[in-house]
């Protein structure tokens, strides 16, 4: 008789040596729900921060460049030519009235965060002596937000 009832209690699920269940559907739909509503929230941010960290690193970029600039022209006189661009600060430019160069000024030339390299004119057109720029995430002139140009006369923006 004892094993009847121990038998009819573990049937129903009243004896003490209950099984473990597993989750319900419904609570699984619920934990992903909940995971998606964070996903939503986050990755935007992750995102945006991603897009201000290359910004801000296209814009130290160009005030180290512009230094090594700056170094140039104080040894030489004068600011390296559109021709030369950004090499004259690499390698000496093939130029005999050069006497004074003692570079490199910088070690090697960088690329832009995404993968571009830096625009050097010279003389500059936005009322600085050479312009220092990156065209952005889409690498043509113009656009706003991460396509937008960056430049040494907007770095304050």
């Amino acid at each position: 008789m004892t094993h009847r009832i121990e038998r009819l209690r573990l049937e129903r699920g009243t004896g003490r040596t209950r099984r473990a269940r597993g989750f319900t559907l419904i609570e699984i739909m619920v934990v992903v729900v909940i995971i998606g509503l964070l996903a939503a929230v986050i990755v935007p941010e992750v995102v945006n921060k991603v897009d201000e960290a290359r910004v801000a690193k296209a814009k130290e970029d160009i005030q180290s460049l512009e230094t090594a600039i700056t170094e140039y022209r104080l040894d030489n006189s004068v600011y390296p030519t559109t021709q030369q661009g950004l090499e004259a600060l690499v390698k000496r430019p093939n130029d005999s009235s050069l006497t004074n160069w003692h570079g490199p000024y910088i070690q090697r030339l960088v690329k832009d965060p995404w993968g571009h390299a830096y625009h050097y004119q010279y003389p500059g057109t936005h009322g600085l002596p050479y312009d220092l720029y990156t065209y952005g995430a889409d690498n043509q002139p113009g656009g706003t937000g991460d396509n937008a140009d960056i430049g040494n006369w907007n770095l304050g923006n």
